[in-house]
């Protein structure tokens, strides 16, 4: 983190260059400086759905069986 109180005249231009340019939605592209929005997601999700999946296959289980008692 940059922790300088004063920018050079240059710095400051490219700042405000950077702050001024619109945002284009048709080519979202992850910025330079976040290298972690380029990686792909691990396989959380997967496990995360099949933990679903497995809970409510073995709640209906449970309902199954104790309606037929």
């Amino acid at each position: 983190m940059d922790t300088r109180e004063s920018k050079t005249p240059q710095e400051e231009y490219e700042h405000l260059k950077e702050v001024r340019m619109p945002e284009d939605f048709e080519h979202r592209e992850p910025d330079a400086g976040q290298p972690e929005a380029k990686r792909p997601a691990k396989a959380w999700h997967w496990l995360v759905l099949g933990v679903a999946i497995a809970t409510g296959l073995f709640l209906a289980y449970r309902l199954l069986s104790a309606a037929w008692i």
